[in-house]
């Protein structure tokens, strides 16, 4: 009887095999080898054969450019793996019902490809732009793939599918703006057999070969990496993304209630740093931090004393350190005290949360925010007041974004 293989020895056939697909060896060639020396392979092994490539030297974009080879080439092997059940408040059914969902948008955006006429394409245009209009939905999905699941896994020492398959999400993003854009240039029906075949059929493509990358290799390796505990965190902030295409089932409602209710979000000092929920920060970071900011803040007390404020670089308004510990009320002249009165007043008592004035200053245009502070019981902590130099605001146009 011949002994199954080592993960090890595995991974190192398949690291092999696909470093001989990124060298010219065939798809059929390298499936070939794949069934005879290997045979069957889990997605983990897959997850983590990307990362160790990554390691290894190889870029996450020749990776990526071979994503959809390395897919089709262990696609048999997949489809035999059962991958864990989920319960219905689950983030990873949640994900699955969606993908049901963008699987029959694909479906119907290519029965509406095969019923174009040959004379007038307008209505056909309509129908079709609507239904990526509603694709284009997606972008939440993989939002919150990317903004919440991805996270988890890299702290579990998996950063090959942030490094991957972002990328591919992203040639879908743009894939999806050009298919938009091209449609409405189109005219004749020579010019839409051509974006049919070169634009949109490979969009479509794309979006169907994600779905199979979730299914059978992002999902199953997330289920076995991630702990109870971690997968709770990710329904919480999953919320904040949203879902798209399905109704949130009411259970995942009640239990996220039930979490932020059993949750303490306050901040507690631990290894020389401030521990909050969402992060640390060491206190030798804390002040630079906040003097780095591009606005200019103070901190007013419960008990109406200035408690604290920033030193940046070029602050708008002087301010002495001397101020510190003063009543707020005696940092103004006489005639704007009961301004500064009626505004802690609403604070106090919750009828108010923010006001926001702007005045012109040496020529520049300020623009100056009072907001109130309030603990996690709603109870009023102090008021920030944020002052921003906001003249070159006025001047933008346009975007100017960090890819393309």
């Amino acid at each position: 009887m011949t002994e199954p293989l080592s993960k090890d020895t595995k991974k190192e056939i398949m690291k092999d095999i696909i470093l001989k697909l990124h060298q010219g060896l065939s798809v059929d060639e390298a499936k070939e080898r794949f069934e005879r020396e290997i045979g069957e392979i889990s997605s983990i092994e897959i997850a983590e054969l990307e990362q160790s490539l990554i390691v290894e030297g190889l870029s996450t974009d020749e990776i990526k450019q071979f994503c959809n080879v390395h897919a089709l080439l262990f696609q048999s092997a997949l489809e035999k793996a059962s991958c864990e059940e989920t319960s219905p408040s689950h983030p990873v059914y949640l994900f699955r019902l969606e993908n049901t969902e963008i699987q029959k948008l694909i479906d119907s955006i290519k029965d509406t490809i095969s019923r174009r006429g040959h004379d007038d394409l307008g209505p056909w245009q309509d129908e079709l732009r609507g239904q990526l209009l509603q694709l284009r939905g997606i972008e939440i999905h993989y939002s919150r793939k990317e903004q919440v699941l991805f996270p988890y896994l890299e702290k579990s020492g998996l950063m090959g599918p942030s490094k991957v398959m972002w990328g591919k999400d992203n040639d879908v993003r743009d894939m999806m703006k050009t298919a938009l854009a091209g449609l409405e240039e189109l005219a004749g029906q020579e010019q839409a057999d051509t974006y049919v075949a070169t634009t949109l059929l490979p969009l479509l493509e794309e979006v169907a070969g994600m779905i199979f990358k979730e299914e059978n290799i992002l999902f199953p390796t997330s289920l076995e990496k991630l702990d109870p505990a971690d997968w709770v965190n990710i329904l919480r902030e999953s919320d904040e993304i949203g879902y798209v295409f399905i109704q949130k089932p009411e259970e995942t409602t009640s239990l996220i209630r039930h979490l932020q209710s059993a949750l303490r979000e306050e901040a507690v000092f631990q290894d020389g740093g401030l521990s909050f929920p969402s992060g640390v920060v060491r206190v030798n970071e804390l002040m630079h931090l906040f003097n780095a900011l591009p606005l200019d803040l103070t901190f007013v007390d419960s008990e109406d004393t200035v408690r604290y404020f920033t030193e940046g670089r070029d602050r708008l308004f002087p301010r002495p350190r001397s101020v510190v510990g003063r009543k707020v009320q005696n940092c103004h002249p006489p005639q704007s005290v009961d301004v500064v009165e009626e505004i802690l007043a609403s604070f106090k008592d919750g009828s108010k949360d923010s006001y926001e004035f702007w005045i012109n200053h040496k020529g520049r245009l300020v623009h100056i925010r009072y907001l109130a502070v309030r603990g996690s019981g709603r109870e009023y902590l102090g008021t920030l007041e944020v002052t921003q130099d906001i003249s070159e605001f006025k001047k933008l146009e346009g975007e100017k974004r960090l890819i393309g």
